[in-house]
């Protein structure tokens, strides 16, 4: 019977242990770093940026608790992990898509900056140099205003670049981004045009700088597809202006108000089209 009492004992013992250590596993209280995850669609793929945002509470950052011309791990809690869509080109360094850790070393006026293989190591005592992929130099500026939680933003954007922000205190690093997507985007083009998305094709030709004759051949090809494209006719419209023929872009605006009658975007389009019409008169 002790025997059998004893095992009983043991037995709930160690379900309350597992029961403890459930509860420890599940525990969730406000953290003083947060983790945050920036997902922006760029180019042709996106950039994925994962890191923990610690805030200043009263204390000194730069020099003090982030300490000058050491390895930080650009962030709280672990490696900040950035992901590339496909492949970029940092100053003048070309790094293949991929998940990468990323670590700066502040300076007072300038910070290097690392993007390294090693994404799993806590912090910078992990870091292992002969992981770099890419160690370069970027100035610091200061912001008008106080950065109290440590922010990574992705800022700039245009078709082939952006900037990675760095802010906290009154600090800014920015770090360049570009792409040469030249080729993918033609490629691209020339397969979707076998199925044709005319009107995506022709607002591409015509944001980006390109031919406006031939952004006002693949627009009117679209018309022919749906008439009743109001986006597209107000394309047009911005496409005829941009030639010079003035009469077609003021029907082509008329037409987008007409065919955004009873559609969501009726009051958007009516703006933009009343403005464009009365830039041409």
């Amino acid at each position: 019977m002790k025997k059998v009492v004893f095992t009983l004992m043991m037995c709930g013992a160690m379900v309350a242990v597992g029961h403890r250590a459930t509860a420890q596993a599940s525990l969730k209280l406000p953290a003083l770093s947060p983790t945050a995850k920036l997902v922006q669609d760029f180019s042709l793929s996106q950039i994925e940026i994962a890191y923990s945002r610690p805030s200043m509470r009263g204390r000194e950052v730069f020099g003090d608790v982030v300490a000058y011309d050491r390895p930080w791990r650009t962030g709280a809690n672990g490696a900040t992990k950035v992901k590339f869509g496909e492949d970029v080109d940092i100053m003048g360094t070309k790094i293949k898509a991929g998940e990468y850790a990323l670590y700066t070393i502040p300076g007072k006026d300038k910070w290097e900056v690392v993007f390294n293989l090693g994404i799993t190591p806590f912090g910078p005592e992990g870091f292992d140099k002969g992981n770099d992929v890419a160690r370069f130099k970027v100035d610091a500026s200061r912001i008008p205003n106080m950065c109290q939680t440590f922010t990574i933003e992705i800022s700039d954007i245009t078709y082939t670049t952006c900037k990675i922000d760095l802010m906290w205190e009154k600090t800014k690093v920015s770090i360049p981004v570009t792409v040469h997507n030249e080729t993918a985007v033609a490629k691209n083009i020339d397969n979707a045009l076998n199925h044709p998305p005319y009107g995506q094709v022709a607002g591409y030709v015509f944001e980006s700088g390109g031919d406006a004759e031939k952004a006002k051949e693949y627009v009117d090809k679209a018309l022919e597809q749906d008439p009743k494209a109001f986006y597209n006719w107000y394309l047009k419209a911005r496409i005829e202006k941009k030639l010079g023929n003035r009469k077609a872009a003021i029907e082509a605006a008329k037409k987008s108000i007409e065919t955004a009658a009873g559609t969501t975007f009726e009051a958007d389009y009516v703006h933009n089209n009343q403005k464009l019409m009365d830039e041409l008169k």
